[in-house]
């Protein structure tokens, strides 16, 4: 049998600090959201000033990058080079840049994911985010 490490509530705090302050470092109000490997919710924090929409497409970034163990940017540029069948993937539905995967020796215990400014300044908060794990 396989053993695998899991997210903890510290781990989470950790990632999420880190993410807000990379934001905050940037002047950037973002939503931050982290799950576990099975697209879980275990962190929602919605910034000051950012639409309410965001706090639906972060959880969506990070379920989909925890579910496909590779960043969400994967399946949008998918369908952007014209694999449009891929939009019926189902149980994903944030296929858009600003979700990746958290791995540990090749395994995905999580993801984050972010909304809330350009979709590359997004996955840069959620990659200084995981950086905080020292992986």
């Amino acid at each position: 049998m396989r053993t695998k490490p899991v997210l903890t509530l510290k781990d989470v705090q950790k990632i999420a600090a880190a993410a807000e302050a990379e934001a905050r470092k940037n002047q950037w109000s973002v939503a931050i959201s982290i799950v576990d490997d099975g697209g879980h919710p275990l962190w929602l924090h919605r910034m000051d000033g950012v639409p309410p929409i965001s706090s639906y497409i972060a959880p969506s970034k990070a379920k989909t990058a925890a579910l496909g163990s590779r960043e969400s940017k994967v399946y949008e540029d998918m369908i952007n080079a014209g694999r449009y069948s891929f939009l019926s993937a189902p149980v994903i539905d944030g296929m858009l840049e600003g979700g990746v995967p958290i791995m540990v020796n090749d395994q995905c215990i999580g993801a984050v994911g972010v909304s809330g400014v350009k979709s590359m300044e997004d996955a840069q908060i959620a990659r200084a985010g995981i950086a905080a794990l020292k992986l």
